[in-house]
């Protein structure tokens, strides 16, 4: 067996500490004997973990004697370093399985740190360094020649090592990017080396040496990603061709346009693309083909694409980047009239990341099962069947990528009467377990973990149970560690906590009604329950002080990250479809909201506008944006017609009112590029200003669709066939709660576009929403969704390995300053990423690039709202504090309440680890910096593969 498992990574962010060595099964230590120690000379010998312990044994006893009792503890503390140390060494070795002794040696002194054995870490220093001596004393004082290396090929024989050739591709990879010195790269790379590498081992050695110097240069991440692409373009190539086959990034002008072709065929032989892509005209579309593109990714975005998106056959790639973004963009233009010329258009915003599709998209677009969309929103029956279906159509609608939002409020709960047995309910814990292990089973072919979020009222009688499903102590068995949950909350409830007066709970079997009223006439509904419950003729009911479960909500949002809190009245009455029914929940992520009924299961079809893209010195390019969004509008409308739905109840309600949720990503980077700090009031205008463009054109395209190809059958009734905008639907919330505290402004004709939507109609019944966009924004290069920046310089991880992320903008200004140097990264790293105690950095850079627990959350709620009143769904909102407390939780989600939003996301704190201090070269994050954590380091949720936001949707 081989020690390639992720261990658990423990509370101060450090793998905790294997048995020890000598206490390890048989098979662990084996294992440990598959890897390759590479020592100085390039020579290559088996790895001895026992040698680790007898180095630190040997540290222990120079500085702390040979007694008895300090043999004994010495022992102790040697068996847990050297476990510890193997851990960190085995997780992700720099090459297959090859470790170098100088990184060996790195790890022992990091665990001697850590563990506080100071005085041991110095005297091992000392003897590193009184050894490198006795060697260049050995050498006459001269540097040591460099080894000479012989490459196995694939049929096992052995070549000389090409070092100009290897020279000329470092080169190749360091052209045009400030900063980046090919010779660094080779001198690390040579390090990684040994005599009899394989051919696969030494593409990936610059990769790995490229990515240890990022944090000192950003684009040493450039540099990594074009080592990168050269790795893919030998896999495709060779396996298009069928025979060894290299390519350079100069040479992929004239190779694309027939690796297209050749893509085509080899995936439709393997039943991984639509047959139907044959026919497009590949000639037109190989020529549209811009190779030079491939050098826009950076390191972290080429490698999620490779490792997740481009397709395979066996474990081969056989997609480039610039032919995976060409399938899909012909995978969604199957049913263009011109169809290459659609597929053209499509191309050109995507591979420009100008907009970027979501997730399930880009997984399937093109391929034999488009399943093209990205959420569903079911709501579950209250019978036995409807629950195990309801169960059911969670694990194929998560099958092909979706992520799903259930509202199980209509569930009756514990104590209930059950009509046909004449017993008790055991409530809708139980049955929520069951949803838990469900998404934990179907991980959507191992892309990533089936994602899952419920969604109960707060008058639910099971609420207070709701509340404690992700804890981590009592009864397991209603317990759901990898689902999501949410609080939909009334207006009424809000009222009541304001008013500190009394909240009633009860069984939704005996007030069937109130699932499916929202405003005023919910207030009715519940208040003659509550006269009825006083009366005692209601069989379950329970008053609780509303303050108190307000307390308890907040209290486990701040203990587990969980349920969320989202509001139910705005999401319904500014609802653009409430003539055909009540939005009963949203999504995985908080953004959705679509009327879901028992024959309806809503369906939500996202895609992003990249808006650092559309922006300069002088604010946004409104020209530019129009364009985007217009050809965003149009991929977006084109899935609900070509989309594979696994249930006809998804295919019913998309049809029919043709939903799609088009948002954004690179705000934080957008108002950097205009030297906007985003805790100000110049922040919060540019999102009004940027979500009202964004949504000016938004329902312009989807007018423009509407005249081409017909109104969504539900039109008729809704608030757009009656001149209500999701601008004006502000007024029907401040009606109904008598106020509203939020800005109504505007800029653009609105006049004039109202006219044309009632006159023309929709394409579409609901437009836009904000999704996280965690891994598109990974690809894009850019700051997630409208996230304020996490940190400067921080390790982010996921599925395709461990990240170093450094603010590149941030270093391209204290460059200009003459501020960027080994001691500022040292400072950044000590600071966890924060600018703020750095006294040498000016503060109007430490305004502009203030992370976000810098910022006041309070900004973040103020930009929230001036979006929200353009936005016909919702936005995934997280909010950060510094030092969370009751007050301040309870100020900010009232505040939340009071300016009108639908919804919030995660609630985030500093988590209680930080950076790595040490230097994060040749390791590269694999002692595991931390990123951003729900509070108090509660469990990610089941979607999430890439810190710090869930991914499901985009």
């Amino acid at each position: 067996m081989s020690f390639t498992t992720e261990p658990t990574t423990g509370r101060n962010g450090v793998v905790p500490p294997r048995p020890a060595i000598g206490a390890m099964p048989e098979s662990d230590r084996h294992g440990l004997v598959e890897y390759r120690v590479i020592r100085r000379s390039g020579s290559v010998t088996a790895f001895d973990p026992s040698k680790i312990e007898v180095a630190l044994t040997k540290a222990f006893l120079a500085v702390e004697g040979a007694s008895a009792a300090a043999s004994r503890r010495i022992h102790e503390t040697v068996d847990e370093l050297a476990a510890e140390i193997v851990a960190n060494l085995t997780r992700r070795p720099p090459i297959g399985a090859s470790l170098h002794i100088e990184d060996i040696q790195d790890q022992v002194e990091l665990a001697l740190m850590r563990g506080g054995h100071h005085k041991v870490a110095r005297a091992f220093v000392l003897y590193r360094e009184a050894r490198a001596r006795e060697r260049l004393a050995r050498q006459g004082g001269a540097a040591p020649a460099a080894p000479r290396f012989s490459v196995r090929q694939a049929d096992g024989s052995l070549v000389p090592l090409d070092e100009a050739r290897l020279a000329h591709l470092l080169a190749e990879a360091a052209d045009g990017l400030d900063g980046v010195d090919p010779d660094a790269i080779l001198a690390e790379t040579r390090r990684n080396l040994y005599d009899g590498i394989s051919e696969d081992e030494l593409t990936l050695a610059p990769i790995m040496a490229a990515r240890t110097l990022i944090e000192a240069e950003p684009n040493y991440s450039r540099a990594s990603a074009r080592l990168l692409l050269h790795r893919l373009r030998r896999e495709v190539l060779s396996g298009l061709a069928g025979r060894p086959e290299e390519a350079s990034a100069a040479d992929m002008a004239a190779r694309y346009a027939p690796a297209l072709s050749a893509a085509i065929a080899k995936g439709i032989a393997a039943g991984r693309v639509d047959p139907e892509l044959a026919r497009f005209d590949l000639d037109r579309l190989g020529a549209a083909i811009d190779a030079t593109r491939d050098l826009d990714f950076d390191y972290l975005g080429l490698q999620t694409l490779v490792d997740r998106y481009v397709l395979h056959d066996a474990g081969v790639r056989f997609e480039l980047p610039q032919i995976f973004f060409m399938r899909v963009a012909m995978g969604l233009a199957l049913r263009e009239i011109d169809r290459e010329g659609m597929a053209i258009a499509f191309y050109e915003r995507l591979s420009t990341f100008r907009f970027m599709c979501s997730t399930p998209t880009l997984f399937n677009a093109g391929t034999c099962h488009a399943q093209l969309s990205s959420c569903f929103l079911t709501t579950v029956p209250d019978d036995l069947g409807g629950i195990f279906k309801s169960v059911k159509d969670n694990a194929l609608l998560a099958k092909f990528s979706g992520g799903i939002g259930n509202d199980w409020t209509p569930v009756r709960g514990l104590g209930a009467h059950i009509r046909g047995t004449n017993g008790e309910s055991q409530g809708v814990v139980p049955f929520l377990k069951v949803a838990n292990d469900t998404a934990i089973a179907v991980n959507q072919g191992g892309k990533r973990k089936g994602a899952v979020c419920a969604y109960l009222e707060t008058w639910h009688i099971d609420i207070e149970e709701f509340l404690d499903l992700r804890k981590n102590t009592g009864d397991d068995r209603r317990r759901t560690h990898d689902m999501n949950t949410a609080n939909w909350v009334p207006d009424l409830f809000m009222e009541r906590v304001a008013a500190d007066d009394s909240w009633t709970l009860f069984s939704p079997d005996e007030t069937p009604d109130l699932h499916d009223l929202y405003g005023p006439a919910f207030k009715a509904a519940y208040e003659a329950y509550e006269a009825k419950a006083a009366r005692g003729e209601m069989r379950i009911a329970r008053t609780v002080r509303a303050v108190e479960l307000w307390r308890r909500m907040l209290t486990m949002l701040f203990e587990t990250g969980h349920p969320w809190i989202t509001f139910k009245d705005p999401c319904n009455i500014r609802s653009p479809q409430r003539h055909r029914g009540v939005v009963h929940s949203s999504n995985l992520c908080t953004e959705i909201t679509l009327n879901t009924a028992a024959d309806e299961v809503a369906v939500c079809n996202l895609g992003s506008v990249n808006l650092a893209a559309h922006v300069g010195p002088d604010g946004l390019d409104h020209a530019e944006l129009a364009d985007t969004v217009r050809v965003g509008m149009r991929m977006l409308d084109n899935v609900i017609d070509i989309n594979f739905y696994t249930i006809p109840e998804a295919r019913r309600s998309n049809l029919n009112h043709r939903p799609v949720g088009l948002g954004l990503m690179g705000f934080a980077d957008a108002l950097a590029r205009m030297r906007v700090p985003y805790a100000c009031e110049a922040a919060v205008r540019f999102a009004d200003e940027s979500m009202e463009a964004i949504a000016y054109h938004a329902i312009s395209a989807s007018v423009e669709l509407a005249a081409e190809r017909g109104r969504y059958p539900s039109f008729d009734g809704s608030l757009w066939s009656k001149g209500v905008l999701p601008i004006d639907s502000v007024e029907l919330l401040a009606e109904a709660r008598g106020t509203l505290d939020i800005d109504r402004s505007t800029t653009l004709d609105w006049p004039a576009l109202r006219e044309r939507v009632t006159t023309i109609g929709m394409r579409n019944s609901n437009t836009m929403a904000i999704a996280p966009t965690a891994t598109i924004s990974n690809i894009c290069g850019v700051s997630q969704s409208i996230e304020p920046i996490f940190q400067n310089l921080y390790v982010k991880s996921n599925m395709s390995g461990d990240f170093t992320v450094v603010n590149a903008a941030l270093v391209h200004d204290l460059k200009a300053r003459g501020l960027w140097d080994e001691v500022m990264a040292a400072d950044l790293k000590y600071y966890d990423g924060s600018l703020g105690e750095i006294d040498r950095v000016p503060d109007d850079l430490k305004a502009l690039y203030a992370t976000a627990f810098e910022i006041d959350a309070r900004w973040l709620i103020e930009a929230a709202a001036r979006r929200q009143k353009w936005i016909d769904q919702a936005q995934s909102l997280n909010l950060y504090l510094a030092v969370p407390s009751g007050k301040a939780l309870d100020a900010l989600y009232r505040l939340a309440f009071e300016r009108g939003l639908k919804t919030t996301y995660y609630l985030r704190a500093r988590a209680a680890t930080s950076v790595e201090k040490s230097t994060l070269k040749g390791t590269d994050g694999r002692l595991n910096a931390v990123a951003p954590s729900p509070v108090a380091a509660a469990p990610a949720p089941a979607c999430v593969l890439d810190d710090p936001t869930c991914e499901a949707c985009q």
